[in-house]
């Protein structure tokens, strides 16, 4: 399993109440069922990898998570997950609003556009980065945003969101290694992950 989905499952609780947005072949949420009996559910658009988690014995919707969120009544999950999609997504202050309605936390993994390698390619090539986390050019990436670890806290203070936990980590895309960045996270940090909270 990935690293930053290593630490996400270390973040919850047995027995919880999960929605895996995005939950591809169901790699996080098989290991979250066998090793910590959550109740989970995932929604999906690819339907080779819904077929994937079906196969696996898992609840999974296929279709476009944006929408089919709006169907759960409030408090459904203790737990909702949006891990490496927040830079594809159309409006994220409303989807993350719509998330805190439909869960009590959410916790976010995003791809750290402020890592120094990034900056650099910006700086000496005059080009749009391309790296492990960010591996399309320019015209065909699916990443509508890029996101800094510094912009999404601020964004946070902004909305009215509160951060309950966090951790920078520093991996390649789907390596199952990584180390966690204690200091200078925008800028070592490939990832952030951050669960975040209703204001009280």
């Amino acid at each position: 399993m990935r690293f930053d989905l290593q630490i996400i499952a270390s973040w919850i609780e047995p027995g919880s109440r999960v929605l895996d947005l995005g939950c591809g072949s169901g790699d996080l949420l098989l290991h979250l069922q066998q090793t910590k009996q959550v109740r989970g559910t995932g929604i999906e658009q690819n339907e080779e990898k819904v077929s994937r988690c079906i196969e696996k014995g898992l609840s999974v919707l296929q279709g476009d998570f944006r929408d089919e969120v709006h169907d759960y009544p409030e408090s459904s999950f203790d737990v909702v997950i949006l891990s490496q999609t927040l830079q594809q997504v159309m409006d994220p202050k409303n989807l993350i609003r719509e998330l805190l309605r439909i869960g009590d936390r959410v916790i976010v993994s995003f791809p750290n556009f402020g890592y120094y390698r990034s900056r650099l390619q910006l700086l000496f090539k005059g080009q749009a980065p391309v790296t492990d986390q960010l591996p399309y050019e320019w015209y065909d990436t699916p990443n509508i945003r890029v996101i800094t670890i510094r912009d999404f806290k601020r964004f946070l203070r902004v909305v009215g969101v509160r951060l309950a936990r966090e951790v920078a980590i520093n991996t390649h895309h789907h390596d199952r290694a990584g180390n966690i960045v204690t200091y200078w996270t925008n800028l070592r940090a490939t990832y952030g992950i951050m669960m975040l909270e209703r204001p009280h």
